[in-house]
C-alpha cells in the first residue's frame, strides 16, 4: 500500500501512518485486558502465577532482543510487545499476587455488593514514590524527545536546561519504546487511582470528570503531532502516548458503566474480541513487512 500524504498548512501529513499506528497500540489495550481475564478463569492459581512469571520473563527477553535487531520499526516493536508482555507478567500479576497473598480486600459497590475496583490496583497507589523516582532521573539526568518532559524541564529549568539536562541517554530504540510504555502505563493508573479514591476525589467527582475530559482532548493533540511524523517506528512510539492518553476517558467511562466494556468479559463477547485480534494481527504483520521491505530497501 503506498503512503498517502495530505499536504495542510505547509505540512505533510501522513494519515495512512499515524491511523494504522493508532488502531494496533489501541487494540493491546482490550486484548491484554482480556487475556489477564481469561488466565484468570481457564487456570488454577500456582499455574496462572508461574505462568505469569514466566510472561514477564518473556517480555523482558524481547525488550532486549530488540536492542540487537535491524531497523528503528523492529525495534520499536520488540520494545512495545516486549514492554506489555513485562507489564502484563511482572507489574499487573505481581500486584495481583501479593495483593492476595496479604489479604488486601477488594471495592465493592455499596448498592450491588460487585467488585469495583479489583485488590492489586487499590494498592497500586503505593508505588507512587518509585513512579518520581524514575522521573526525577528523566528530568535531571537526560535530554530527549518526550514533549512531556520537556515541558517540565523547561518549567524548572528555564535558561538552564541545556547545562542540566545536557545529553541524551544511549540510544537503544528497544528501551526507548519500553520505557515510554512503562512511564506512561504507570502514571495514567496512579492518574486514575487517585481520582478514584473517594479519599481524594470520587469516581463522579468533577474533577475525575476533568480529568477524563482533558486527557480526551490532549489525544487529539498528540495525535496531531503524530500526523506529522514520517516514520514508521517513530510514529508507533509516538501512538503509545496517543493511546494512553485517549484510553483514560475509556477507562473512566467504563467505570461509570456508561458503555459495556467487552473485554471485561471475553467469553460473551468473542466474536468482537476475535474481529480485534484478527485486525491487530493484520497491522502488526503489515508494519513489521513494511519494516522488512524498508530494510531490503537500504541495503
Amino acid at each position: 500500500m503506498e503512503q498517502k500524504k495530505l499536504k495542510i498548512n505547509g505540512k505533510k501529513k501522513y494519515w495512512w501512518k499515524a491511523i494504522a499506528s493508532f488502531f494496533m497500540v489501541l487494540f493491546t489495550m482490550p486484548l491484554g485486558h482480556a487475556l489477564m481475564i481469561m488466565m484468570e478463569h481457564l487456570m488454577d492459581k500456582t499455574t496462572l502465577h508461574y505462568s505469569a512469571f514466566a510472561m514477564g520473563a518473556v517480555g523482558m527477553l524481547m525488550v532486549i532482543t530488540g536492542v540487537f535487531a535491524k531497523g528503528d520499526t523492529r525495534q520499536t516493536l520488540w520494545g512495545l510487545f516486549g514492554g506489555l508482555l513485562f507489564w502484563t507478567g511482572w507489574v499487573e500479576f505481581l500486584f495481583m499476587y501479593f495483593a492476595n497473598r496479604f489479604g488486601t480486600q477488594p471495592e465493592l459497590d455499596p448498592v450491588t455488593g460487585e467488585i469495583v475496583t479489583r485488590p492489586e490496583y487499590l494498592i497500586l497507589p503505593a508505588s507512587f514514590g518509585f513512579w518520581m523516582m524514575v522521573m526525577i532521573m528523566y528530568l535531571f539526568s537526560t535530554r530527549n524527545g518526550c514533549n512531556f518532559i520537556n515541558w517540565w524541564q523547561r518549567l524548572l529549568f528555564r535558561g538552564k536546561k541545556n547545562k542540566i539536562a545536557a545529553r541524551p541517554m544511549t540510544r537503544h530504540v528497544s528501551i526507548i519504546t519500553f520505557m515510554e510504555l512503562m512511564m506512561i502505563l504507570w502514571g495514567s493508573y496512579l492518574l486514575l487511582m487517585f481520582c478514584y479514591d473517594d479519599v481524594f476525589l470520587g469516581e463522579n467527582h468533577p474533577v475525575t470528570l476533568l480529568v477524563g475530559l482533558g486527557c480526551l482532548i490532549g489525544s487529539f493533540f498528540i495525535f496531531a503531532k503524530q500526523l506529522q511524523i514520517s516514520s514508521w517506528g517513530a510514529n508507533i512510539r509516538m501512538a503509545i502516548a496517543t493511546v494512553v492518553v485517549f484510553w483514560t476517558p475509556v477507562e473512566i467511562l467504563g467505570r461509570m458503566k456508561l458503555f459495556s466494556e467487552i473485554w471485561i468479559e471475553p467469553m460473551e463477547h468473542v466474536t468482537e474480541m476475535l474481529i480485534i485480534l484478527g485486525v491487530f494481527i493484520i497491522l502488526t504483520a503489515y508494519l513489521w513487512y513494511m519494516s522488512t521491505k524498508k530494510k531490503s530497501i537500504t541495503q
